[in-house]
Order: C-alpha cells, then structure tokens, then sequence
C-alpha cells in the first residue's frame, strides 16, 4: 500500500474516518467540524490544506501564530477561521480579540475576565468554549471538573464560576473543550469524551440561555471515538501535516 504523502490525501483520509464515524453514530459528517492543528507548520502548507478544502486552522502559541495569521490571509484566496486551541497566559490576552473566531481553551474566570475587558474595548464579542479537565490528569489545563457529579461541593464551585463566566460582557460561550490522556487505544478515551458530552448536558440544563452546542474533543489519535461521542469540532494535526517541524 503506498504511503500518504500530499496534503490534499492526507485531508481526504481525515474527512472518510469522520464520515465513517458519524455513520456508526447515526449522525451526518456535516455536523462536525475539522480544525486542521498548524502549530509549529510553515503558511505553505496551510495553504495546501486551504486548497485541499480546510476553513479551519488551530494555533498553540500567540506569538506564532499572529505572524502566521498574517501570512496566510494574504495569500488565501478564500477566507480562513482561526482557533485559538492552546493556553492562554492572562498577560496575552488582548491578543486573542480580532485574529481568532473561536478560543477553545478558556480555563479560568481571570482569563475570561481579561478576556471581556479587552474585547468591551475592542467593540467585539468573543466566541469561546469552556475547557474542562474532566480526566484528573494533573498535566491537563481546564477547570477541575473530574467529580462533578458525586462531589457537591466541586459541582456547586463549577457551577458557580461558569456563571460568572456567562455573566461577563463581551464573551459567547458556545461549549466545552477538553483534551484526553494520550493512550495506547483510543477506546481508553471514550469515558472522558462521554464525561464532556454528559457535563455540558448538564450545564445546558442549569444554564439554558446560553449555547452549549459545541464540543471541541478528539485529537489524531482518538477522534474517531470522540466523534461517536458526540464532537462537533475535532482538533487535528498529525494526520494532516505530519510530525512536528
């Protein structure tokens, strides 16, 4: 069998094994969104995975990826969706407003209150998803979320910063985001895909007015799973791009 080598193929096989996935789920592949993850990936092959029909580009690092930004809108003949789906420092924050349509990991009410404040100055509204660490991995960022429902004291300090978070002007919440301990079979992954998907059911049902819609789970070595759990976006990098530069 002959390896993948372009881009375009590499894209190809990424949207087959979602399709695929759906298809087990009994869901359509058009309700989940693929974010190509070009951390540390020159604009060129942004440009190949724009050409091969990506929209949606994920960045880690802001330094990095403003230059990039910049780079790619102007050679893009169509327009791109940035995400923002690394850590935040709260020192960056003003960054984040203008460049990204959406940040996936907004861990804390300090961020999201740097956040509000600069995007009230800006004029704009920042879509964002709630990044929970619903695994217990202590290298995982997010809120501590591992014992919402048989710890009352950890769900009502949850439940209480998420609504100082939805209470901020200048901020849409639209979902949660978390990320997977790395594993040896994606079928290791599955409880904490289902833990997020249940957590924002229960949070859509306490905070109804909000939009809980997305959940931004599933990364190369396990998507096919979160995607059967119910991932509307997942974050994918190796797949398309290869290892690291």
């Amino acid at each position: 069998m002959e390896a993948i080598q372009t881009i375009a193929e590499r894209v190809a096989v990424v949207r087959e094994t979602i399709a695929a996935a759906c298809q087990r789920a009994g869901r359509s592949p058009g309700d989940v969104t693929l974010v190509a993850v070009s951390k540390t990936h020159p604009p060129a092959l942004i440009l190949e995975a724009l050409a091969a029909g990506v929209q949606h580009f994920g960045e880690n690092r802001i330094e990095e990826a403003l230059s990039k930004i910049v780079q790619v809108n102007a050679a893009a003949p169509t327009p791109v969706q940035w995400h923002m789906v690394g850590h935040v420092q709260s020192r960056k924050a003003r960054f984040v407003i203008g460049p990204f349509a959406l940040l996936h990991s907004l861990d804390s009410v300090h961020l999201a209150e740097r956040l509000s404040h600069y995007a009230q100055l800006a004029g704009r509204t920042l879509d964002v998803l709630l990044e929970m660490n619903v695994s217990g991995e202590a290298s995982k960022e997010g809120w501590a979320a591992w014992r919402w429902r048989d710890d009352r004291a950890c769900r009502h300090a949850l439940w209480e910063e998420v609504a100082q978070v939805l209470a901020l002007p200048g901020l849409r919440v639209r979902g949660l985001m978390t990320m997977a301990p790395i594993v040896a079979d994606m079928e290791q992954a599955r409880p904490v895909f289902a833990a997020l998907r249940e957590l924002r059911d229960a949070l859509a049902g306490d905070f109804p007015a909000a939009s809980w819609h997305e959940l931004s789970m599933g990364m190369t070595d396990d998507y096919p799973v979160a995607v059967e759990e119910g991932a509307t976006i997942v974050r994918i990098g190796r797949a398309i791009f290869g290892e690291r530069r």
